[in-house]
């Protein structure tokens, strides 16, 4: 990295699950860098959803850094999740059709329900090492007898962790969506169970979803059921394969409540 910017400047790990991301800085000049960002990342820049794309270099082995401005700001805390803003840049994203094109052209084809119940089958080993938490085989029960119900061929872009330390508020109070690694062309059910069930009471869905710009009917709710309960047990299997026991844990105890509170069962 010091090759591109040059000795003045001052590199360190930004973290993040990929080892791939740096801030970087020279007096007030100000950078968040990353290496092999998708090209997508123009498009996202573009459109607002993320902090403006300053350059990209490619490198002589094929490696390609970005650059972005690096913002004073800070993640939502989970009631600010619940904010009429939220829902609408989640919106704005699931009906752009730039990002749905870009996003196609790049090779994504739409995820269907069967190929990701069948990774987390392929999988399911991992789950077996916390064979003793009922909700486990609870979720992947319900997911096979409710595989019918999550179909549905009007794909967008998800981002499919819609987790609230993704979103940025700046200091200048611009709403961002970060870290789109895992963006795939799917159900917008996908991005809407996940949050819904992880951040917003149930008798608040109505409104938010009216923000959000849809009239929730049984469908839409049976997939965002289905898909709150695929990712959470992605999320965990994500974690137990890195060996991240602890967060596993409290994906666990997050899939647990939810099995719970909304009295999911088998059948």
């Amino acid at each position: 990295m010091e090759d591109i910017l040059g000795q003045n400047w001052t590199i360190t790990p930004a973290g993040g699950s990929t080892g791939e991301a740096y801030y970087a800085q020279n007096g007030e000049k100000r950078l968040f860098l990353k290496r092999n960002s998708s090209p997508f990342l123009a498009v996202l820049s573009a459109e607002g959803i993320v902090p403006k794309l300053v350059w990209t270099k490619r490198l002589e082995n094929g490696d390609v850094i970005t650059a972005q401005d690096w913002l004073e700001g800070r993640e939502l805390n989970t009631e600010e999740m619940k904010h009429p803003r939220v829902a609408s840049l989640l919106s704005k994203i699931h009906h752009s059709t730039e990002l749905l094109d870009m996003l196609m052209r790049l090779g994504k084809h739409p995820l269907t329900p069967e190929e990701i119940l069948e990774d987390l089958k392929e999988n399911q080993k991992v789950l077996d090492q916390v064979g003793s938490r009922i909700e486990i085989h609870q979720a992947i029960n319900y997911l096979e007898n409710h595989l019918s119900r999550a179909a549905y061929d009007q794909h967008v872009v998800c981002h499919c962790d819609t987790n609230h330390n993704n979103w940025l508020l700046s200091s200048k109070n611009q709403l961002y969506l970060i870290d789109w690694d895992n963006a795939m062309v799917a159900d917008p059910a996908l991005d809407l169970g996940m949050l819904l069930y992880s951040y917003i009471p149930v008798e608040d869905w109505g409104n938010w979803m009216e923000q959000y710009g849809v009239i929730p009917n049984d469908h839409l709710l049976e997939r965002m059921k289905w898909y709150a309960l695929s990712q959470s047990l992605s999320f965990i299997q994500w974690h137990m394969m890195r060996g991240e026991y602890y967060e596993a844990d409290i994906r666990i105890q997050k899939l647990h409540d939810m099995v719970i509170r909304h009295k999911i069962t088998t059948i």
